[in-house]
């Protein structure tokens, strides 16, 4: 006996024009998470006395805080679709 289901789920080629209130609490956790993960970072870094932890511990936090703003930025620039 077969028991796989086919995905019946179509595909969307645009993005809605509106955003769910769930959609909308995940985009708030993941700036959040981007964020405290970013300040938890410098502060560690700036903890650090070991040269190779702190420069990898930096880049941690400039990746956070690389996809903080790149989430924000895309907030911005659809504020209308948004609101």
């Amino acid at each position: 006996m077969n028991m796989q289901q086919q995905n019946t789920t179509p595909i969307m080629d645009q993005p809605p024009k509106m955003i769910s209130t769930k959609d909308h609490l995940y985009l708030t956790d993941m700036l959040s998470w981007n964020l405290n993960a970013s300040k938890k970072a410098r502060f560690f870094a700036e903890n650090c006395s070991i040269p190779e932890v702190k420069q990898a511990i930096n880049k941690a936090c400039e990746m956070h805080e690389k996809h903080y703003n790149i989430i924000l930025n895309h907030l911005k620039d659809n504020k209308k679709t948004f609101m």
